[in-house]
């Protein structure tokens, strides 16, 4: 069987910097439908953000924890947020109300969770990392609506990011990025269990580390580098790079897919890890940037809690 390379997108415009906001470590990109908004965080320094592309409005709000990802909630206002030990409901529209709602009793003591999603049947899925990148202790977790917490699998990551799922649903990627290994496994939409892991791509050390990352309509992976001051997209069956974007600072993070079409790149990015003098020579370094692209992403899933 002969595989046939998917199409290459194009780029409508020049990067843009949004929001010059200097975060030690900018994750978690969450685009709101209905509001018409951007949520993403500072995970290091426990900041919530919101922005309004259409007013330029940007709004913030202080966790008391590590906030990681994020996930609107289908049945309930706010947000669904993974903190360092657990899952959290937050209202920033209801006076930052927070009501923490499950910890893994069994995780170990210097994890912490990182990045995470909502499949389409409304379960979140989160996983955990060492807190220093190095231990390779991380997991992956399932959050349904029912407030049930399964551990789906000890992927043993030292740093977990991810996941997206392929255009039918029916594959999901995970990215081991400390080793710069990209995982797919079978993914079953009605009872949300993996199979058959598989290693799909294993990134040069040119390219940096994978981060987070994101699928289109047309099922192209769409990758955060790390040390690499990129985005890539990939066909999702060879894993050929069809595109890469330049951004000006090196550690890029989380990517995501928003705007009124649905056609504009969200990317953020980190300060942290940069000496210095690097500091000093990416002054946009934890910025929110964007570029507009003639590809199509998909609306996010919601908590169905």
């Amino acid at each position: 069987m002969t595989m046939v390379s998917a199409a290459t997108p194009r780029l409508l415009g020049p990067v843009t910097t949004l929001w010059p906001a200097g975060a030690m470590l900018g994750e978690g990109t969450c685009w709101s439908p209905s509001r018409q908004a951007l949520y993403w965080v500072d995970i290091l320094e426990h900041r919530l953000f919101r922005y309004t592309p259409s007013t330029g409005l940007r709004e913030q709000w202080e966790l008391p924890d590590t906030v990681s990802a994020v996930a609107e909630r289908r049945d309930g206002p706010g947000l669904l947020i993974t903190l360092r030990r657990g899952f959290a409901f937050f209202d920033p529209d209801d006076g930052g109300q927070l009501e923490l709602l499950h910890e893994p009793g069994d995780e170990p003591a210097g994890n912490r969770f990182n990045d995470g999603k909502c499949d389409a049947e409304g379960r979140f899925w989160g996983a955990t990392m060492d807190f220093d990148a190095k231990a390779p202790t991380g997991r992956l977790y399932r959050f349904d609506a029912q407030r049930h917490c399964n551990l789906v699998f000890d992927l043993r990551f030292p740093v977990t990011n991810g996941p997206t799922w392929s255009a039918d649903g029916r594959t999901l990627y995970f990215n081991d990025t400390a080793r710069r290994d990209t995982y797919a496994f079978d993914f079953d939409p009605a009872s949300g269990t993996l199979a058959n892991r598989r290693h799909w791509h294993r990134f040069g050390k040119a390219d940096g580390y994978p981060d987070g990352m994101t699928t289109d309509a047309q099922g192209r992976l769409w990758m955060a580098h790390w040390g690499a001051g990129c985005v890539t997209c990939h066909d999702p069956d060879s894993a050929e790079e069809l595109l890469r974007v330049e951004l000006p600072t090196s550690h890029i993070t989380n990517v995501n897919f928003g705007g009124p079409a649905m056609n504009t790149l969200f990317i953020t990015s980190a300060r942290f890890g940069l000496s210095e003098d690097q500091r000093a020579a990416q002054p946009l370094a934890g910025a929110l940037f964007c570029v507009e692209t003639d590809a199509t992403g998909v609306a996010p899933n919601r908590y169905a809690g």
